[in-house]
């Protein structure tokens, strides 16, 4: 009788060069998160000709900004461990399908307070998005390029918000500010249909709990096709934990570097959707134009782009920690000039380039560390609980913007103040990149792999 071999799917990734299909993979997830960085933003670049065309103040949009972002920070907590559950790929379809049928739905609403409703709901089908994209990507990349392949991933999400800017600026004049949503409503319906039918179930989810081998030889044959695979059986050197995956992420082990996760991402996401909500208005204040400030405002993903592939580059090479520290730290200062060249268009477009390149691109990369420190079994709720927390940190930067108008500061004390939280962020980084806890779940997985290996 032969030996049956076991393979750990995680090594048998790491050694395979890269695939056209992992390539295909991470190219499904950045279509994915466009369309969820369209829909988040849309209503930031909407907002002007809603409050012209309903006659609304400055305090009257703020429920608008924030009740969106509430509703990802619910999808957040809730599709995260769903999908530790129940699977990656149903949880994600079934997001996708969510939040496309109520941004169609929302093109049709008559007062302010049914939008704000179905901006809830179309925000709870979002927050599940974010989170299971970024670990399915990550699951599927080897560890040796995971950060360059999941910013570059994430990117969907800048580019996203870019195109919501570009295609604002030319539709609300042309078709209304309802065709944004309707746009935004249309394609995820289309997209999910698409992810469905191509996007496989990560395989290290279905070896983790032990589901179907013969799913996961396929896939891994995708993969490298000519791998002898066909008495083999499949497992992952980390073991399943009998805590629930909130419960994991708390334990001694783990508790101070996801606590500083949280603070990393809750101060990030403030900073950037109180920019990605209020820029336009705030640069429209000025003196600019509507399209001028569209054009200025969609600068800030633009420069996330750019920023989240060279900080990708860079995690991979040299101390993710500190490399995310350093853009942090600079972001405060590019935040801050902003409010000194707002007037003009050019000058203001650089600094909010360069502003987004640090911010934007800083908060891809936090995705990118997060997703590959954490084991298999609460990966995605690792994902989605910090992406959660700074939601509540989107909610208050959204709707905050109000609050800060309201003081009469002058653009450059406004924008110095808006900066500062990101200095939070940096010396969070900082100080996880220092501690020896940071490292403490890949030399447990390290200790398993050289265990298993010796026996």
């Amino acid at each position: 009788m032969s030996d049956i071999r076991q393979i750990d799917v995680t090594e048998f990734i790491d050694r395979q060069p890269l695939s056209l299909f992992q390539v295909n993979i991470v190219i499904l997830c950045f279509l994915i998160v466009a369309i969820d960085g369209f829909d988040t933003a849309a209503i930031g670049f909407i907002a002007p000709a809603i409050s012209a065309e309903w006659k609304l103040k400055h305090g009257d949009l703020a429920p608008l900004f924030g009740v969106g972002l509430i509703g990802l920070m619910a999808g957040a907590f809730i599709f995260g461990p769903l999908a530790d559950c129940l699977g990656r790929k149903i949880v994600l379809v079934l997001s996708v399908v969510f939040f496309g049928i109520t941004s169609l739905v929302s093109a049709e609403a008559g007062t302010l307070w049914e939008l704000i409703a179905l901006r809830f709901l179309t925000g709870l089908g979002l927050g599940g998005v974010m989170p299971i994209a970024i670990t399915l990507t990550s699951e599927f990349c080897p560890q040796r390029r995971v950060s360059i392949l999941v910013t570059t991933m994430f990117c969907g999400f800048t580019v996203g918000i870019s195109l919501g800017g570009l295609a604002s600026a030319w539709l609300i004049e042309g078709l209304g500010w309802r065709s944004v949503l309707a746009v935004g409503g249309v394609f995820p319906m289309v997209l999910a249909a698409v992810v469905a039918w191509r996007l496989p179930e990560s395989v290290r989810y279905l070896a983790m709990a032990g589901k179907n081998e013969e799913r996961i030889r396929a896939t891994l044959y995708r993969i490298a096709p000519r791998a002898e695979l066909h008495e083999a059986t499949f497992a992952v050197s980390e073991k399943r934990s009998n805590r629930s995956p909130l419960g994991h992420l708390l334990r001694p082990a783990l508790v101070r570097p996801t606590l500083m996760f949280w603070l990393t991402f809750f101060m990030s996401l403030l900073v950037l959707f109180l920019l990605v909500s209020w820029l336009p208005t705030l640069l429209k204040e000025v003196g600019l134009s509507l399209r001028d400030a569209a054009y200025v405002s969609a600068m800030l993903p633009g420069g996330g782009t750019l920023g989240a592939i060279v900080l990708g580059w860079l995690m991979d090479r040299l101390n993710p920690y500190y490399v995310l520290a350093t853009s942090y730290s600079l972001a405060c200062l590019f935040i801050a000039a902003i409010g000194s060249l707002a007037s003009e268009p050019v000058a203001a477009g650089v600094a909010v380039f360069c502003a987004g390149f640090c911010i934007s691109g800083s908060q891809v990369g936090v995705n990118a560390l997060i997703a590959r420190f954490y084991p298999t079994d609460c990966r995605a709720t690792a994902v989605g609980w910090a992406n959660g927390v700074g939601r509540i940190g989107s909610v208050v930067g959204s709707m905050g913007g109000a609050t800060l108008l309201s003081f009469g500061w002058s653009m450059p004390t406004l924008f110095a103040v808006v900066g500062l939280p990101t200095l939070a962020a940096g010396v969070a980084m900082l100080g996880l990149g220092s501690s020896r806890s940071s490292s403490a779940p890949q030399k447990m997985l390290m200790r398993d792999r050289i265990k298993k290996s010796s026996s």
